[in-house]
């Protein structure tokens, strides 16, 4: 059975950090794109960053990059975001999603497989 995992989310403040994981049981992400989504209360949900786990390119969105990356762990069974320096307005909801075909298009494609999301609440 393939399963995403999420998780890490919790409380930080503005211009703290914060790790969320994506963990994959049932198989391996190796031929995959892994995406990261977030969604913010009244808003719609939007692709952050991504990564091709077979080769370790990696798109981000303007509004994250220089902050956040995305990374996958030898084993190519998890895939990290890293979040830096992070502002009220990075406040949501984040996902995590695979498909093999997704990349390079990776922040907009469809994605077969998704975790769960993990809450990410910055304080100011």
């Amino acid at each position: 059975d393939v399963q995403l995992q999420a998780s890490g989310g919790g409380l930080v403040e503005a211009g703290g950090s914060r790790r969320l994981s994506c963990a994959a049981s049932g198989f391996s992400l190796d031929a995959y794109a892994v995406g990261w989504f977030r969604q913010a209360p009244g808003k719609e949900r939007e692709g952050v960053a991504c990564i091709s786990v077979s080769d370790g390119s990696t798109y981000y969105r303007d509004s994250v990059k220089g902050r956040f990356t995305v990374s996958s762990d030898n084993a190519k069974t998890t895939v990290y975001l890293q979040m830096n320096s992070l502002k009220p307005e990075d406040m949501a909801v984040y996902y995590c999603a695979a498909d093999p075909y997704a990349f390079p298009r990776c922040l907009t494609s469809p994605y077969d497989y998704w975790g769960q999301g993990t809450l990410v609440t910055v304080s100011s």
